[in-house]
């Protein structure tokens, strides 16, 4: 009787730490997920940017958190240049990312003022009014404006 009761506080305590490491590793997912910043543009100017989606590893319970991020580099002449450089952030992190889309984006920071619009020719349109969301995030007392006009 002893034994048993012995092996049952073993069991228990057993799936009690096994709990704690699964929370801790969904934690830990989440915490990376949540580090990565939902808007990188630039100052100032007109340039490329892409719609990102950002998933971090499955856990333990099934779920995938993610996220959606605004991405725009002058430096980058190409949309893909954009992805690359976020894909290798993300990965250092062991977070997936997909590009939904992009265009170009106008910042004036004197008139508090951007404009969302184009496509890419090579990951298509941007969901705008989705990226338009994201950007009032960082920019409140911007004027946002979105067109699917231009390239």
């Amino acid at each position: 009787m002893l034994k048993s009761a012995a092996t049952a506080l073993y069991r228990k305590t057993y799936n009690i730490l096994q709990a704690q490491r699964q929370i801790k590793s969904n934690t830990h997912k989440m915490a990376e997920l949540a580090a990565i910043p939902l808007v990188e543009i630039e100052d100032q100017g007109i340039f490329k940017y892409i719609l990102i989606k950002v998933t971090g590893k499955e856990t333990e319970d099934g779920s995938e958190p993610s996220k959606l991020i605004v991405r725009g580099y002058a430096d980058c002449e190409w949309h893909a240049d954009i992805y690359e450089r976020t894909q290798k952030i993300c990965k250092s992190g062991a977070l997936d990312t997909e590009c939904l889309g992009g265009g170009r984006i106008e910042h004036n920071p004197q008139k508090k003022y951007l404009k969302v619009y184009g496509h890419s020719t090579g990951y298509g349109r941007a969901d705008h009014s989705e990226s338009k969301r994201i950007l009032l995030t960082k920019y409140t007392n911007y004027e946002i404006e979105t067109s699917d006009e231009g390239y």
